[in-house]
């Protein structure tokens, strides 16, 4: 059994990490880390955990919170998780980092990222970028070994929009170089502190694009899509977020390569994550929805082409608070302790 630490153990990410840690066969809560409501049993804040975990939060210098752990979750904003990784690490800890302080292996791709959103550019670990593993375990478990320390967990568009194309750019089923990503996310994507943009009344029966002058997951993107093609990749990448809780819907294009049918790039796509247990491949008949992987680890797939204009669509579906972001935590969680990958994660979701 491990013991683990969640810092940030009061946001949307930190209460997703617990609720799946609670039904994890081989790890257990040890703390629960926070700058805000310290004191407060976290069952206080989040009800639905009464009589699971009424386990007091915590503040980050708490003596309960100094001992050691086997694994660390950040569920952290940027920049949090460099400064404390070091301490942790010394302390014989493996790292989930949420945020995007460990999902590039240099300083300079870090700078690009932090750079789109305003941050210092400059990394406070960058000796340990090197070291890190990308957390998409379905194209990187390979990476993680027994001295594997950190794990970037990735971006939720990232996840759904390399886990969309990885086949067809890997394969050569498209042109590389045409790859548009038009991406809807719901309202909880942006976090749990209050913002006058999400205010109800500004979000309820709205919908707007935003970050256009460059967002930042698109470095994760281009990143590993260009280390599938073997060449350098621009896509072009639109984020719009729709009034909803959760979700996120990535619909994603591109011209096809010569000689690929409906049939030959729908069973390069079977083949590809056949045996993966979260990535499901479905024809262009399809009919699911952001509601058929609520609550869930899982990533849905519509694989279709467009004879007609001769081009290529997927749609991408994923819970951002899930595959997006706690699940994908757990599940690299799971890779680091050489546990079963669905560990915790057999969920079926909920209808409606």
């Amino acid at each position: 059994m491990i013991k683990a630490k969640v810092i940030g153990a009061t946001g949307y990410g930190g209460v997703g990490i617990v609720e799946l840690l609670l039904g994890h066969p081989h790890a257990r809560i040890g703390a629960l880390v926070a700058i805000e409501n310290v004191g407060m049993p976290i069952s206080a804040m989040y009800p639905h955990l009464a009589g699971a975990i009424d386990m007091p939060v915590v503040a980050p210098d708490d003596a309960s919170a100094q001992g050691a752990f086997d694994v660390v979750f950040m569920a952290t904003p940027d920049r949090v998780g460099m400064k404390l990784a070091q301490g942790e690490l010394a302390k014989g800890a493996k790292i989930v980092d949420y945020s995007g302080d460990f999902r590039f292996r240099s300083a300079a791709e870090y700078a690009d990222y932090a750079g789109r959103l305003g941050l210092d550019t400059q990394h406070a670990a960058a000796n340990l970028l090197p070291k890190t593993v990308y957390g998409i375990p379905e194209l990187h478990r390979r990476e993680v070994g027994p001295d594997t320390t950190v794990i970037g967990n990735p971006g939720c568009f990232a996840v759904s929009c390399i886990l969309g194309l990885a086949p067809a750019v890997s394969l050569k089923l498209i042109d590389p170089t045409r790859i548009i990503c038009d991406c809807k996310t719901a309202v909880s994507g942006a976090g749990k502190k209050p913002n006058a943009q999400f205010h109800y009344p500004a979000r309820y029966d709205n919908m707007n694009a935003y970050r256009l002058s460059g967002h930042q997951h698109v470095c994760e993107i281009e990143r590993e899509l260009g280390q599938l093609a073997g060449q350098p990749l621009k896509i072009t990448f639109t984020a719009q977020v729709v009034p909803m809780c959760r979700g996120i819907m990535s619909t994603l294009y591109s011209d096809l390569a010569p000689g690929q049918t409906q049939a030959s790039v729908l069973a390069a796509y079977r083949s590809f994550y056949k045996g993966e247990p979260f990535v499901s491949v479905h024809d262009s008949a399809g009919t699911l929805g952001t509601i058929h992987v609520r609550g869930t680890n899982r990533c849905n797939l519509i694989v279709g082409v467009d004879e007609r204009a001769n081009r290529f669509r997927v749609v991408s579906y994923i819970d951002n608070l899930m595959k997006g972001q706690a699940g994908s935590a757990l599940q690299n969680m799971n890779l680091l302790f050489g546990f079963p990958e669905t560990a915790g994660l057999e969920r079926a979701g909920s209808y409606p």
